[in-house]
């Protein structure tokens, strides 16, 4: 009589069709907003407003060395902020390092013209081959 009612053999169990997906969404939500949120910490570099203009695309190599002008007149080295003083005295160690390549210099369109030229000249004394950047301007 052990046997008649079919437990333990798998008699009653049904297999089950339906896929439970919850969980894979989960983690897909999950993983879509750690990267919602990382992407622009990985983008690099300080955001300001740069100037609309007429422009060519630039491509950074590994030795491209990013100066930023914000809209307060601060300077920043990478992602160092500086005064114009100090900034001055770190560009020159830099470049006698000898590993930058290029410089790029981002100017908030706000800011004062008196910072963006002094970084500008500091960086054309260099030697070193430097970019202006800009947005491409709309079509008008």
């Amino acid at each position: 009589m052990m046997g008649s009612r079919g437990r333990g053999r798998g008699r009653d169990l049904q297999p089950m069709a339906e896929i439970n997906v919850t969980s894979m969404v989960d983690v897909a939500f999950t993983l879509l907003i750690i990267f919602i949120i990382t992407a622009p910490i990985l983008q690099g570099g300080i955001e300001v407003a740069v100037p609309e203009t007429e422009v060519t695309a630039l491509t950074a190599s590994e030795n491209t060395l990013i100066v930023t002008v914000d809209r307060d007149g601060m300077v920043y080295l990478g992602e160092t902020p500086m005064d114009r003083a100090e900034f001055a005295r770190s560009f020159a160690q830099i470049v006698a390092a000898g590993r930058t390549e290029e410089v790029w210099i981002k100017g908030d369109s706000l800011a004062t013209w008196g910072a963006g030229v002094d970084v500008i000249s500091t960086v054309a004394r260099s030697g070193i081959n430097f970019a202006v950047v800009g947005t491409q301007r709309p079509p008008e």
